[in-house]
């Protein structure tokens, strides 16, 4: 006979017991206390509290357990894997399938972010209306709208085929057995935030609840080789919210960038295990949806101010494509003892670099003066090839000259004052020729080598005092 505080002891360490622990909004650090910085990424004030079910054996979930079950699995000779074209489905978006490196890879896991009201929704559903069209099931789960709201959302952008299966609920274990029955081809997930599991004991869209949510599907996707696409809201900060761990197990990140009261989208590829990574797709908001801008540098300088100062068009290249933009400078006189810089669309911090090498190597007196940089398009471009491009501007601006329409510029500047080569200079040139450009300002390193594109003045410099010289 064993003690009866013996067996209760035993009782008691079988169920599961919950606890308390906080996680790191950021990165998904767990910590068994609350702690004013993140260690694992730094971060302030970033921490949650969370209750999880624990096991004696530690953190065990219905989802979890199965992950590492044994099956049918054995590993395979990688000289023996063949690929086939028809692993890839076509999206029947040719700006979309740019940035997925050529469509929808089966079974992949793909996470769609970006501000509220962008097009996230829309574009997804087009993709489904596609999909359909061609042949292939699909299945809409959405967490957010009535099955009315989609309708007239829907009937907007056209008809739709029988194949396309539209589903309203949150639970994940519901929607994991309706797939498994189902077995669509493409499932798309609208949104994360609003999946729960009943296993986690969280609150929908907190770090446990995605995570886990996350998991499910990742299995489902690998599993059954269905191709997942899941919406995912973004925090003030422009990163999804939830744990960083998140893009970690996706297998693709597509963030939409540009703001939301213009028509204009970018569809900006973060990471892409099937494809190049920094790859844009260039998206018009229209009634019907969205649709996609084949000439993207054009669309980029429609509206240009003719013959005025402090305005160059540079190119930059994202991903595979060079693409044309405005840069705007406006400098000024300041009032007040410290001067007031701002820039949009580019790193402020490397501005006020890049005045400062103005001031030091040309003597350019720029210290009393206010400035403001923009580049206008809604583009975020952290390439050095632009930097040429702001000296040209804030140069015009200062002097009030205004610089040729047909000139455009591109080079990296260094803290001497030197301007350094860049990547793919020719095809930089061959852009700025396509739509019409007559001179182009290079580094000298890259004029010899652009020179071979024929039909358009090229400008090798190799400084920013050579820049001024030649060109004001």
């Amino acid at each position: 006979m064993f003690p009866a505080c013996l067996v209760q002891e035993e009782k008691t360490m079988t169920k599961a017991k919950s606890s308390t622990v906080f996680f790191c909004q950021n990165c998904g650090y767990e910590s068994a206390k609350w702690m004013g910085q993140c260690p694992g990424c730094r971060e302030w004030n970033t921490f949650v509290e969370e209750t999880v079910s624990k096991s004696p054996y530690g953190e065990v979930s219905a989802a979890r357990s199965g992950r590492g079950r044994s099956g049918t699995n054995k590993p395979s000779v990688l000289s023996e894997i063949t690929i086939r074209r028809e692993d890839r489905i076509s999206t029947g978006i040719g700006e979309l399938d740019r940035v997925l490196g050529g469509g929808i890879v089966q079974g992949s896991l793909t996470l769609v972010g970006g501000d509220p009201g962008i097009g996230k929704s829309t574009l997804l559903l087009q993709v489904c209306r596609n999909l359909s069209a061609d042949g292939h099931s699909v299945l809409y789960i959405s967490g957010e709208e009535s099955p009315a709201q989609i309708k007239m959302r829907a009937d907007r952008i056209g008809q739709f085929d029988e194949r396309m299966l539209l589903l309203c609920a949150t639970d994940l274990d519901e929607i994991a057995g309706i797939i498994r029955t189902q077995r669509p081809e493409a499932v798309v997930i609208d949104s994360i935030q609003t999946m729960y599991c009943e296993n986690v004991s969280a609150a929908p869209g907190s770090v446990s609840q995605v995570r886990e949510s996350t998991g499910i599907l990742l299995q489902l996707a690998k599993g059954l080789g269905v191709s997942v696409l899941i919406v995912g809201h973004v925090t003030k900060e422009g990163t999804v919210a939830g744990p960083r761990v998140l893009e970690h197990m996706v297998d693709a990140v597509l963030y939409f960038e540009g703001d939301r009261h213009a028509s204009y989208r970018i569809l900006r590829g973060v990471k892409n295990r099937f494809g190049s990574t920094d790859e844009i797709g260039v998206f018009e908001m229209r009634e019907q949806g969205l649709t996609e801008v084949l000439n993207a540098s054009e669309y980029m300088l429609n509206g240009r101010p003719e013959d005025a100062s402090g305005s160059v068009v540079a190119c930059t290249v994202e991903g595979t494509r060079p693409l044309l933009v405005e840069i705007q400078a406006l400098v000024c006189h300041s009032n007040f003892g410290i001067p007031r810089r701002q820039a949009t669309g580019t790193d402020f911090n490397r501005v006020n670099l890049l005045m400062a090498v103005l001031e030091k190597r040309s003597g350019m007196q720029l210290a009393s003066c206010d400035a403001y940089v923009n580049i206008t398009g809604g583009m975020k471009i952290q390439e050095p090839a632009l930097d040429l491009g702001i000296v040209l501007a804030v140069l015009s601006s200062f002097k009030n000259r205004a610089l040729s329409q047909k000139l455009a510029a591109f080079g990296e500047v260094g803290l001497s004052g030197e301007v350094r080569a860049v990547s793919q200079a020719r095809q930089r040139v061959a852009e700025a020729k396509k739509l019409g450009f007559e001179i182009c300002v290079v580094p000298y390193v890259c004029a010899e080598d652009c020179r071979k594109s024929g039909g358009i003045e090229i400008i090798g410099v190799r400084s920013v005092q050579e820049v001024i010289d030649r060109l004001f």
